[in-house]
């Protein structure tokens, strides 16, 4: 069957033999958009782009992989007009700001300072909004969604796809909420009644799996089994990590090529 160009990276992810399909699309859809952001394309130099930056900003997350990843006048250009924005809001938040009085009665039962979960103080507010949201995460999100429809359009045309992931190694634990959330959205109801017995088995086989490497490296450290082979489990720690939460524990840092 051949392949449509959307469906060659959930393919490859398949094919890579990882621990989690994707948890591989994730980090390369990742390091895509900080080549992007930051990369030699100099997109933080186009207006479109400065003014999106400007108006999603970066978690804390991805400032600090943005740090890491090398480029010192890319950051500071972004930066620059941020903060021209960012102070701009904050003068008008603050000049808006009026502190509601507190009764007597509020101080005596404790309640002076508590925050109303109706109205709430908006300085608070407008911080947690701008906390929200992230250039980067709001547009990996666009895209995974595309991933997880792939997978279940795969694997409803697709015999090889199936077997893929029936003989695969699962997905991390993280992950497979999420693949289970799509298959109640992307799976009719016989199609479901397949699924998730399959799925089951593949995740509870992979899980004793990987307790099982662990476990072998643990036993590795007794000196009676110095010579004994490492079999699996040599780089058991980092995918056992990587199979409850999901990412890459063990990866260097992304850095500007």
């Amino acid at each position: 069957m051949k392949e449509k160009l959307y469906e060659i990276p959930m393919n490859d992810a398949m094919d890579a033999d990882d621990e989690c399909p994707f948890c591989y699309v994730e980090r390369k859809t990742e390091q895509e958009l900080m080549d992007f952001v930051l990369g030699s394309c100099a997109s933080y130099m186009e207006s479109d782009t400065r003014e999106a930056t400007d108006k999603a900003g970066f978690c804390r997350v991805h400032q600090k992989k943005m740090f890491d990843y090398g480029n010192a006048l890319g950051n500071g250009w972004i930066l620059k007009t941020y903060y021209k924005k960012l102070i701009q809001e904050m003068k008008s938040e603050f000049k808006d700001y009026a502190p509601g009085k507190t009764s007597m009665m509020d101080r005596i039962t404790g309640k002076a300072g508590k925050r109303d979960s109706v109205n709430g103080n908006p300085i608070e507010k407008w911080v947690n909004e701008k906390e929200r949201t992230c250039y980067i995460c709001d547009r990996f999100n666009q895209v995974y969604e595309r991933y997880i429809a792939t997978f279940f359009h795969l694997y409803k045309k697709d015999a090889a796809f199936r077997e893929k992931v029936k003989n695969g190694k699962g997905v991390c634990l993280h992950h497979f909420a999420e693949l289970c959330a799509g298959a109640d959205r992307y799976l009719n109801d016989a199609e479901r009644r397949d699924f998730y017995p399959m799925i089951f088995d593949v995740m509870q086989r992979n899980m004793e799996r990987l307790s099982a490497d662990v476990d072998w490296f643990i036993e590795k450290y007794d000196y009676l089994n110095r010579d004994a082979d490492w079999k699996q489990s040599k780089d058991a720690i980092q995918r056992g990590m990587q199979k409850i939460r999901g990412g890459y524990p063990a990866d260097p840092v992304y850095r500007m090529k």
